[in-house]
């Protein structure tokens, strides 16, 4: 059942994406070579929790860290350890932070150092794609919209979009209804309405679309092996232009 939220409702959701969002560009500042995934890790878990949060994904389903962080041709899920960044790795960062009973939700890519022209493209064409997505984020559109926007960007741009992976709507959960993928037909999908939360994520492969999911039972990778990246941010749907709800603010990184 898709939930609508509430004016305090919306309020304790801003400050639960204030946080996340602070959170990102924490880790995005931290990717540098030489610095280990979990490292990152440690460092965004007293972040998030100086602030009053908790990581959301930390023990969620299981899983083992506060942040995913996905190098290379991971494209979701990668586990934080002991890999060493490198020169010219480009990095996923995913994060959430609870508080007040709310979740925000948001992701970003971000360059070890110098990268490639190519995987700066693919950085900045997913990251475009969440934008052309949201154009049409708003009251009487639907889903399929958003979905349908993302997919003819990037796809437009020679990239392919993730199908087993998608966007959700977020609240007291992580996961709520309804699911938004990043591939469909316009018109298509529940109708959006104003206080609609939802978590809007482009996963884009530089080669074919197809994934590999990893022993571990969490990352997923390219199955070509050439890279992927990643954007999301929590919205808010109004009655006019969609709100990122995942935005820092005035909270210092």
């Amino acid at each position: 059942m898709i939930t609508l939220k509430s004016p305090h409702e919306i309020e304790a959701m801003r400050r639960a994406g204030k946080i996340t969002a602070a959170a990102r560009a924490f880790a995005g500042e931290m990717v540098r070579p030489g610095v280990t995934t979990q490292e990152i890790d440690k460092a965004v878990y007293e972040f998030i929790t100086k602030h009053g949060a908790t990581p959301s994904f930390l023990h969620y389903n299981g899983y083992p860290a506060s942040v995913c962080i996905s190098v290379n041709d991971e494209i979701i899920h990668g586990i934080p350890g002991k890999r060493v960044l490198q020169e010219g790795d480009i990095v996923s960062v995913d994060v959430g932070a609870y508080i007040g009973g709310y979740h925000g939700d948001c992701a970003g890519t971000f360059p070890c150092g110098k990268i490639s022209e190519e995987a700066q493209r693919l950085i900045d064409v997913t990251r475009q794609s969440f934008f052309e997505g949201l154009r049409y984020a708003r009251e009487g559109y639907r889903v399929g919209d958003i979905s349908h926007a993302i997919q003819a960007y990037v796809e437009s741009n020679g990239f392919s979009i993730v199908r087993e992976y998608v966007g959700h709507g977020i609240g007291t959960k992580m996961h709520e209804a309804p699911e938004v993928p990043n591939y469909g037909h316009p018109g298509r999908g529940p109708r959006l309405l104003r206080g609609m939360t939802l978590a809007v994520e482009p996963m884009v492969n530089a080669g074919t679309a197809a994934i590999c999911q990893m022993p571990d039972g969490w990352t997923v990778k390219t199955a070509d092996g050439k890279y992927a990246a990643h954007y999301e941010n929590s919205i808010l749907i109004t009655s006019g232009d969609p709100e990122l709800l995942t935005d820092p603010g005035d909270i210092q990184v």
